[in-house]
């Protein structure tokens, strides 16, 4: 079936159907990612946007359950050259393309994506549809009344509705909660002031979930941490009833700006807990920035893909990292008591934080990798040091 992608500068592609007929609307982002498709797929911090992928092939060793970061897809729409019909792999559950339409995810391939990137790179990302319904000009007049992907408040979409506990080893009791009409990760047993919480040996860490990935949850577990998820709204009467050891922010979708409130529950835990342990992964990381003192703005295009040069500063070594993300901690908008850690080594955007006198620190990048590499897995070791010995940060 043809479909067409239509961005709102008036430029459109025309392909082929993969996924579902019918439209979806979005902010047009591309992902330069070889491999890790199904990752990128499932990663809540895409909701709100249509992805791109700019390697050729998609889909050649198919989809398991086991590479999902979250319980279903988050994106909006998906984009490829060619979504491969026949996958090989023995860990191969199903065809890419009856992924899509298992989940209602409506998708195009056959277009030039590499024309397609080249004008998101010069002018920016920008809302799109991909329609097997509309013309250009119905598609052009739906996107133009459609608000700014900025203004949406997505974290608040795709967190958990009510807190969990993350139990590694044990396969996902997944099921729809119907009185939020929202998805949990994981089912609890009894309601949170009936469970039975251990404490861990090396101590208990709260996930603000702003649209975490599993494999956060896995990385923290991996160090012998107790991990209970609550959603990103929780206030920080909600968030110290579970006696935390250590926080963290998670990954997410959309505008730092657009969670005022998260930002200001941020602070009002440093405030009462100025020794509590607490780490920001991307959405986090911004969140936290915002929470010390600084500013958030808008990239052109964004950072997205697996090979992304990032300096330690504190080291002088470059690390390859995982990216996913369309805003940034402006440098100079910070506090004496606020260092940068670490600089994107293509455009010196701000990768890490860390306050100086707070056991309190943050990247912008993926250290959980999933996909990409796992250069970066020391960072959770070097939290869960902190959560384990409760002592200030260096």
């Amino acid at each position: 079936m043809k479909a067409l992608l239509i961005l709102s500068d008036g430029t459109f592609f025309e392909g082929t159907n993969i996924g579902v007929a019918g439209t979806t609307t979005g902010e047009v982002v591309f992902n330069t990612s070889m491999t890790g498709y199904q990752e990128i797929l499932t990663d809540p911090s895409y909701a709100g946007q249509i992805v791109a992928l700019t390697y050729p092939l998609i889909g050649n060793y198919g989809i398991n359950d086991d590479d999902n970061e979250s319980i279903n897809p988050q994106v909006a729409g998906f984009i490829v050259k060619e979504m491969c019909e026949n996958p090989s792999n023995y860990r191969s559950d199903a065809a890419g393309d009856d992924y899509l339409k298992q989940y209602n995810i409506v998708g195009i391939q056959g277009i030039d994506v590499r024309a397609l990137v080249k004008n998101l790179r010069d002018h920016g990302v920008m809302l799109g549809m991909v329609t097997t319904e509309h013309t250009v000009e119905e598609g052009l007049a739906i996107l133009h009344n459609l608000p700014d992907y900025d203004s949406g408040a997505y974290a608040r979409q795709v967190t958990t509705p009510r807190p969990y506990q993350w139990q590694q080893g044990e396969a996902l009791k997944v099921q729809e909660n119907k009185a939020d009409n929202a998805p949990l990760h994981h089912t609890a047993t009894a309601p949170p002031d009936q469970w039975e919480m251990p404490l861990e040996a090396g101590g208990r860490v709260v996930v603000l979930d702003y649209g975490t990935k599993f494999n956060i949850l896995r990385s923290l577990r991996d160090r012998g941490l107790e991990v209970i998820v609550l959603p990103c709204t929780a206030t920080p009467e909600e968030i110290l009833q579970w006696q935390p050891d250590g926080i963290l922010l998670s990954n997410g979708p959309g505008d730092p700006k657009a969670l005022d409130e998260e930002v200001k529950n941020i602070q009002s835990l440093q405030q009462q807990n100025p020794n509590l342990p607490m780490f920001g992964i991307c959405l986090g990381h911004q969140i936290l920035g915002r929470a010390m003192g600084g500013e958030t703005f808008k990239l052109k295009f964004g950072h997205r893909g697996a090979n992304h040069p990032v300096k330690d500063l504190t080291t002088g070594k470059v690390h390859i990292t995982t990216q996913n993300h369309g805003y940034a901690v402006q440098a100079d908008s910070l506090p004496d008591d606020v260092e940068v850690t670490h600089l994107n080594l293509n455009d010196n955007t701000v990768e890490g934080l860390r306050h100086r006198e707070k056991p309190v620190f943050s990247v912008q990048y993926h250290p959980e990798a999933s996909p990409g590499p796992k250069d970066n897995a020391y960072l959770f070791d070097r939290f869960a040091d902190l959560v384990k010995k409760k002592t200030e940060y260096p």
